[in-house]
């Protein structure tokens, strides 16, 4: 009665592909005889410099200042909605507790 049954795998139905066969092929390297060099290529332009003003720098940290304070607000304020709920749901249990205890003594 409690033991478990293993399902069966189920039967595929519909159109059923059978699997690709892969048939090993050989590789062929041909070697051709050039009289020229290839063209060397000229080496990739150095790509540009980013050069930070102290004005870039400053704003810089202060957005990051004020990035790290909005997270940091969230995430405090996301804790103390918790605590806060945490508290009501707590209190509301003592009420309905007492009330029911209450209720006990007068019968």
């Amino acid at each position: 009665m409690f033991r478990p049954k293993v399902p069966t795998m189920p039967q595929p139905t519909g159109l059923v592909t059978p699997p690709a066969v892969v048939e090993p092929t050989t590789v062929i390297q041909h070697t051709a005889q050039t009289a020229a060099p290839a063209p060397v290529a000229s080496p990739a332009p150095a790509r540009p410099t980013v050069q930070l003003t102290p004005g870039a720098v400053i704003a810089l940290v202060g957005s990051g200042t004020a990035v790290v304070l909005v997270v940091g607000a969230v995430l405090v304020s996301m804790l103390l909605a918790v605590a806060i709920t945490a508290a009501s749901v707590a209190v509301c249990a003592l009420v309905v507790r007492s009330l029911l205890a209450s209720e006990g003594k007068r019968r």
